[in-house]
């Protein structure tokens, strides 16, 4: 990767995984809609930040990234058991929220926020499976980065802004679009914007 850590880079893409029938497209990030980051802030894998470091704007790409370089090999110990009552709201169930394969926002002791997908609801216990959802897959993406540039103070701040809890006033102080980014975080996408 370059010397300087804070670059902004805005890339479309397609993201496949290995299927039954060929690869599979799981995720894409489109021109009108970019996946954008600044780098050094651990907002996309490492090793997706080292393939695009040095690609000029304008280029095209496609790289594959292991299972190592990713997300890791499926964890049975991260499928778990939790009391029905932690996912209860007055006393009642949230039958509304909870339900198998819903993804579901959750916060350890240490005020950690990640996200589960619920497996299956008993009458006791609710399973999550805490994998993330392309654990054990080799990502390979393919497309074309739309800016590639040092960060600007103002983009940096924003960042670090949102960091810490919030853009602080508007999604102009963030170097506009800190929705964006969140939303990729919620959607849990593969090159792993926030995890």
């Amino acid at each position: 990767m370059s010397n300087n850590p804070n670059k902004y880079i805005a890339v479309s893409y397609r993201l496949y995984v290995d299927g039954d029938n060929g690869r599979e497209m799981v995720e894409e990030a489109p021109a009108e809609q970019p996946f954008h980051f600044i780098s050094g802030f651990g907002f996309a894998l490492d090793a997706f930040e080292q393939k695009l470091a040095d690609v000029p704007q304008g280029d095209n790409f496609e790289f594959s990234l292991t299972k190592e370089e990713a997300y890791g090999d499926y964890d049975l110990d991260h499928v778990i058991e939790l009391d029905r009552e932690i996912f209860s709201i007055n006393g009642h169930f949230d039958h509304e929220h909870i339900y198998a394969d819903a993804i579901v926002p959750l916060q350890n002791e240490d005020g950690n926020r990640f996200y589960g997908k619920i497996v299956e609801v008993g009458e006791e216990k609710v399973k999550v499976d805490l994998n993330h959802p392309l654990a054990g897959e080799t990502l390979h993406f393919k497309g074309k980065v739309l800016e590639n540039r040092e960060a600007t103070n103002e983009e940096i701040q924003g960042m670090i802004n949102r960091m810490s809890g919030g853009c602080g006033g508007g999604c102009e102080s963030c170097g506009g679009g800190c929705h964006h980014d969140l939303d990729h975080c919620d959607d849990g996408c593969g090159c792993g914007h926030c995890h």
